[in-house]
Order: C-alpha cells, then sequence, then structure tokens
C-alpha cells in the first residue's frame, strides 16, 4: 500500500511540473508545423496567432475560427475557399483557424484539408486557455463557432454567425470600398 501511495505521489509530482512547462510554453510564442502527405499544419499558441489578428498593411484579412466537428463550420467552409479564390488578387487573404483538437490533427484534420482541398492558409490553435483568449480575440465571444472576423488597418468586425457565400461577399465589400 505505502509503494502504492508512493507511485501516486510521484504521479501527482510530475504533473503538476507538466502544467508549469505548459504555462510557460503560452507565455512565449509556440509554434509547430506538421506535414503529411503534403498537408502543412502551423500550430499556434495564441501568442502566435495574435499577430495575424493584428496586421496594419493594406491587405484585407478574413479570418474564420472553425473546427471538422463543426457542422455549421463546414457548411460555410466552402464559401470562405470561393472568396479567397474570388478576391486573392484583391489583397483579401483568408486564414481558417482550426480549433481541432490535437489528438485529431491526424485522424480528421489533415484527411479533412486534403479530401477538401482547402486553398486558404489554415493555422492550427493549440491553447487550452479558452478563458483567457477568447476576450483577445472579441470581448462579445462566447467561444462558439463558427465565428468571423473581417479586418483591414482601418476597420473590423467581428461576425459570430455561419454566412452563405452572399451574406460574406457583401460584408467584404464594405472593406473593400
Amino acid at each position: 500500500m505505502k509503494q502504492l501511495l508512493a507511485l501516486f505521489v510521484v504521479f501527482l509530482v510530475s504533473c503538476k511540473t507538466d502544467t508549469k512547462t505548459e504555462t510557460a510554453k503560452t507565455d512565449s510564442i509556440k509554434v509547430d508545423t506538421l506535414t503529411v502527405d503534403d498537408v502543412k499544419l502551423e500550430i499556434l499558441d495564441f501568442n502566435g496567432l495574435e499577430p495575424y489578428l493584428t496586421k496594419n498593411d493594406d491587405s484585407i484579412y478574413v479570418i474564420n475560427f472553425w473546427a471538422t466537428w463543426c457542422a455549421p463550420c463546414i457548411k460555410e467552409l466552402p464559401h470562405f475557399e470561393q472568396l479567397n479564390k474570388n478576391y486573392k488578387e484583391n489583397g483579401v487573404e483568408v486564414i481558417l483557424v482550426s480549433l481541432d483538437f490535437p489528438h485529431q490533427y491526424e485522424s480528421k484534420l489533415k484527411p479533412f484539408i486534403k479530401e477538401y482541398n482547402l486553398k486558404s492558409k489554415i493555422l492550427v490553435l493549440d491553447d487550452v486557455n479558452m478563458n483567457t483568449w477568447i476576450p483577445k480575440v472579441n470581448e462579445n465571444w462566447d467561444g462558439a463557432i463558427p465565428v468571423t472576423i473581417i479586418y483591414n488597418k482601418d476597420k473590423r468586425k467581428f461576425y459570430d454567425r455561419p454566412f452563405t457565400y452572399n451574406e460574406l461577399e457583401t460584408e467584404l465589400k464594405q472593406f473593400l470600398n
């Protein structure tokens, strides 16, 4: 019994150390890249993602938070892909931020990206501190997805709903003028 108790204490101490390591990682920018079968995933913590949310150049950014397990997200993804195709030459950059779980990158996310031939820039947000970063994305965001941000250096809009292509294009055109 004492051996079991000692093993349990060692386990707890090692878990506590791992938690500190994870916290330390979120204080700096964490970027990992995974490439399998020509699918490249850029895996970021929020510190790594944040610069994509605050660029101040002449481009228009359309950033969509989604996941393969979110039916409304999947339904609207082709609209973002079409927008990327139609407006890339107009200085529009579509960025798809996956919130898929790390244990599903290989089994679900990569096969999904390949099957649907996604061409937009794909970033994977791997940061468990949701209560910290969600309000940094937008103070009104409750954490539900899909969520989209469209911004340029002069204007920013937050959308807490799914889009049809026409709705998405209408919103984008407000930034093109």
